[in-house]
């Protein structure tokens, strides 16, 4: 290791103080800030810093809105400046910025001159760092609240094609043993009747469980559950989805095969209700890496930065929302009368799951 002379440690000491992005606080024995590095300066209010420089014995107290301890996120209790036996070499303190209010900072206080009664009081600005972690929670919340809800529908689905549909058509069954029994014919009417209200509710719950939580997605995968999804599509609602699938892998993962459903059930949906069109194109391919998804309609198109688009704008948004969780990329192209092109990329790990990843 090179070795310095004092004379360069101190040369690069005043320039660690100068330059620093740490505001750095010389402190006195009773609370007074005695000298402060441009850091520093940057925090205090101009009138506090005029004050400093006339003299003036002011403490940090004035800028400080209290820090953080066992008991509060704000509290002046047990101050650092007045109780020199604590560990004060990391803790977590507020301070009432220049034009910027309440900013939290990391902060250390030590002693560096016991006979003089000199501390140094060092802050980092923790604004950032509180960011990245919000944005961090966010997701995570996202993500949980978006899992919780899909489950919920696979636990409804599933409860209602095995349970209530079974049921009802166990009703229907004897139904129909009833028509061929002697009856009137009043009676056989009523009956006739009621087995076509059950018919048509068993065909209702089928088709909400599907919706809810299609189960071929869960067991064989995005292909089957698209090609299930888009033959129900033009059998209730006449709308042709033309579906061309090139994957390379038969499963993905969970989190990727749920996000990819909706994005297309969703871009589907939009396009059946607003695009006035009777055909919408599905590729889903792998390309450079990428799972991609691209549903493109020859409608009317829209204006996608327009302020009053059709319907709620929702279905968008939690199109954009769902496609984060998995590092995604979604693009909408759109123009009136020259239809809507959604096209969604999601990054492939190396490790992604060839058996569906059922989590």
């Amino acid at each position: 290791m090179t070795q310095m002379n004092d004379a360069h440690m101190s040369v690069l000491l005043k320039n660690l103080y100068m330059n620093s992005m740490e505001a750095i606080f010389f402190v006195g024995e009773q609370g007074e800030v005695l000298a402060m590095n441009p850091a520093a300066e940057q925090i205090l209010d101009i009138d506090v810093i005029e004050q400093l420089h006339q003299g003036t014995q002011v403490s940090i107290c004035q800028t400080c809105a209290g820090y953080t301890n066992e008991e509060a996120m704000l509290s002046c209790s047990n101050c650092f400046l007045d109780h020199n036996e604590g560990d004060f070499s990391s803790f977590q303190v507020y301070l009432n910025t220049r034009g910027q209010g309440i900013i939290p900072y990391a902060a250390s206080y030590h002693t560096i001159d016991q006979e003089r009664g000199i501390r140094v009081f060092m802050l980092l600005n923790l604004t950032r760092q509180f960011k990245t972690q919000e944005m961090l929670y966010r997701t995570n919340m996202t993500k949980y609240v978006i899992k919780a809800q899909e489950d919920e529908r696979k636990r409804i689905s599933r409860e209602l094609h095995d349970s209530v549909a079974q049921e009802l058509l166990s009703s229907l069954v004897d139904l129909r043993v009833l028509k061929y029994m002697n009856v009137d014919g009043v009676v056989l009417d009523k009956l006739q009747q009621t087995e076509a209200s059950l018919t048509r509710l068993l065909d209702d719950i089928r088709h909400l469980a599907v919706e809810l939580r299609p189960a071929s997605l869960d067991d064989l995968g995005l292909e089957a559950a698209f090609r299930s999804h888009f033959k129900w599509i033009a059998q209730n609602y006449g709308l042709l989805v033309s579906f061309d699938s090139e994957l390379s892998s038969a499963r993905y993962s969970n989190e990727i095969e749920t996000v990819v459903y909706r994005v297309c059930q969703e871009a589907v949906l939009n396009a059946l209700k607003y695009a006035n069109t009777d055909e919408v194109q599905v590729r889903l391919h792998e390309e450079q890496g990428d799972l991609q998804l691209i549903v493109r309609d020859e409608g009317c198109g829209f204006q996608p930065n327009t302020r009053d688009p059709k319907g709620t704008g929702l279905g968008l948004f939690g199109m954009r929302e769902r496609a984060e969780l998995v590092h995604g990329q979604l693009s909408i192209r759109s123009e009136v009368g020259g239809g809507t092109t959604i096209h969604l990329r999601i990054p492939l790990s190396p490790t992604r799951s060839e058996e569906g990843d059922a989590e």
